[in-house]
């Protein structure tokens, strides 16, 4: 096999790696969030793989906005003032998904 066939190979291989691994990344970024900003451990874990699913890249990154808000300690925020700045992003699909996401998690 030619040396530039073979590279090729190799490259589209660890693209195609880099793309699995990236598909799991938001999930696992977004449950570590969901943690930090107070949920259990369980109950993060649940809503994590539906938001992670239904929400964009540009959505998730709104949301991890939400962590780097001055003189926040999002860990001691009630769920009331998480849910006003998740209203705060303007985008009523985030709203929804992190809503729906809760009650389907919280009812099992």
């Amino acid at each position: 096999m030619p040396i530039l066939p073979r590279a090729a190979h190799v490259l589209s291989f660890a693209l195609a790696l880099a793309l699995l691994s990236a598909c799991a990344t938001p999930e696992a970024q977004l449950r570590t969030g969901l943690v930090n900003a107070g949920l259990s451990k369980p109950m993060a874990t649940c809503m994590a793989r539906p938001m992670a699913q239904e929400l964009s890249l540009n959505q998730l990154l709104k949301l991890r906005s939400l962590s780097k808000l001055p003189e926040t300690d999002l860990r001691k925020t009630s769920y009331e003032q998480f849910l006003r700045r998740i209203r705060a992003l303007q985008d009523p699909e985030i709203m929804k998904v992190t809503a729906s996401a809760a009650l389907g998690c919280a009812l099992g």
